[in-house]
């Protein structure tokens, strides 16, 4: 959670400016130490870093910057692997592509190959382009060798673009500066107020630990600096609240928004590990489940027997411009979803377990840039992570299901049983039920059901459900392949006494044979 540092003095921003500065540069250096020892690194190595850094900044400085670069080195590492599977998914596909005669149709999950002989000369050339990026990434994968930029590779190569991104030198310094500061501080556990460096007390006062060289701007005893303003967290405060009289563990991190000309400050902590719920305790009162789309959220409630409840739910979101202004929308259409799972006493959400990450490669798609940009849209890590939290903060259980054919099935299923004159059911909504249906075990198809009131099929088939014990409930009940007003084209234009197939019992032919006599006969 994060709040604004209001009613900062002149001397109070530039003691945070100071200290960010000096603690930044030491980042810097320690980042650069981390990613020269590479794979060989280790307790020795760290404790070598920490001892370098504690006489020119702290104890408890040393060790919050010593972390935060072995983080940001195994960030690196993670994204370096991503790259190398997606190079080799994008060389494996366009082997396959390139081997396949021009102009060869595709089979199902799998491409075929290119229209033109053009097409085909260029791919082969951006096959080699990647053999290359390939064998570099894995050079540097084995040698341990990341590239990091502290304060961005993006906003380091603006720096050669000022006019195209509005910023003057002056403006583009103070984003480049404000990027790499550092005022960043680990909680403890047993120490006051939950943290020794960065000290917020339960009334909103702010105090910084200032490194051992800049002790000279200190304006309060043991060397530490305190802000003339006053914190309060809206969001979650008294959980906050709780954690600091408790004196239990809280990390702080302070930052300049040079476009507003704002300082914030920014507190969270970690949750013990989430317990997994039983499953029937979790589907006890239903489930809703969410069909995620690359610009809104689908959801349906489901009662325990599968059956959509209401009418159904959508919850929008804008992902363009900023990764914040992306990030705040997923989160507010996830709080609107968790707010209305609450009020309808529903304690579990299905969701797809989706991942994209293989699929939207353009050597897979080819020429399809609007579908490759479609599923490049969907927030599935963001939404993944944001949900999970989220809900375990409200007490909702998060089920994850197969997303194999849920819009299909879904919207052959459900979509024109549903919709009525005064609403109208989606492609998105019926998958929302199909998702809910697999979570709770029961098949996507709807359950077939007793007969009508006449026992035939002359109102379709079978669409209500029935019980799980019920032989035959997932078939559907076919019509006769024989009526009665069909005999005479079965007879070829001859007359006969011989009735068609009964209606009562399925494809059983009568072999009666009517019989009138001319009196009759009473002894």
């Amino acid at each position: 959670m994060r709040d604004r540092l209001q009613g900062l003095t002149a001397q109070d921003e530039a003691v945070l400016h100071v200290v960010g500065s000096h603690l930044g540069s030491l980042a810097s250096a320690d980042l650069a130490a981390r990613c020269v020892e590479g794979t060989g690194h280790g307790k020795d190595s760290w404790a070598a870093r920490k001892r370098e850094l504690t006489p020119v900044s702290s104890a408890r400085w040393a060790g919050a910057i010593t972390r935060a670069s072995n983080e940001q080195w195994a960030l690196a590492r993670r994204g370096q692997l991503a790259q190398l599977h997606r190079l080799r998914a994008g060389i494996d596909t366009l082997r396959h592509r390139l081997s396949q005669p021009l102009g060869a149709q595709g089979a199902r999950h799998v491409p075929g190959g290119y229209r033109t002989r053009r097409e085909w000369h260029a791919k082969s050339r951006r096959l080699h382009a990647l053999q290359s990026r390939h064998a570099a990434a894995v050079a540097d994968w084995e040698a341990g060798r990341v590239r990091v930029v502290r304060g961005g590779k993006r906003l380091a190569r603006t720096r050669h673009h000022l006019g195209e991104a509005h910023l003057t030198q002056t403006q583009w310094r103070q984003r480049w500066e404000a990027a790499r500061s550092f005022l960043q501080a680990n909680g403890e556990s047993g120490k006051r107020y939950g943290n020794e460096t960065i000290r917020i007390t339960p009334g909103g006062e702010v105090s910084i630990k200032l490194p051992t060289p800049l002790a000279e701007y200190a304006n309060a005893p043991h060397g530490r600096y305190v802000l003339s303003c006053r914190v309060a967290f809206a969001h979650r405060g008294t959980e906050w609240a709780d954690r600091v009289e408790a004196d239990r563990a809280v990390a702080y991190r302070l930052h300049h928004d040079t476009g507003r000309d704002r300082w914030y400050v920014t507190a969270s902590w970690t949750h013990p590990p989430v317990r997994q719920v039983p499953w029937e305790a979790a589907l006890a009162h239903g489930v809703i489940g969410v069909d995620a789309n690359a610009d809104h959220l689908a959801a349906w409630r489901l009662d325990t027997h599968g059956n959509p409840v209401g009418d159904p739910r959508r919850f929008d979101y804008v992902l363009s411009g900023a990764a914040s202004h992306r990030d705040a929308q997923v989160r507010h259409a996830l709080s609107r979803l968790l707010r209305w799972a609450t009020g309808c006493g529903v304690a579990a959400i299905a969701v797809e377990d989706l991942d994209f990450a293989a699929e939207k490669t353009r050597e897979r798609h080819g020429r399809r840039k609007g579908f490759r940009r479609l599923i490049s849209g969907f927030p599935t890590a963001r939404l993944r992570a944001r949900l999970t939290s989220m809900a375990h903060a409200v007490g909702v259980a998060v089920i994850a299901v197969d997303a194999a054919y849920t819009s299909q099935w879904g919207a052959q299923r459900w979509k024109k049983p549903l919709t009525s004159k005064h609403r109208k059911v989606s492609r998105h909504d019926a998958a929302s039920i199909a998702v809910g249906r697999r979570a709770q075990g029961y098949p996507v198809r709807r359950r077939t059901a007793p007969p009508p009131h006449h026992r035939s099929d002359g109102v379709g088939p079978r669409t209500i459900q029935a019980g799980p014990g019920i032989s035959g409930r997932e078939e559907l009940r076919r019509p006769a392949t024989e009526r009665a007003h069909a005999a005479h084209r079965r007879a070829k234009g001859t007359r006969t006494r011989r009735t068609s197939a009964s209606n009562t019992v399925r494809n059983a032919p009568v072999t009666q044979v009517w019989v009138q006599d001319s009196l009759l006969d009473t002894v």
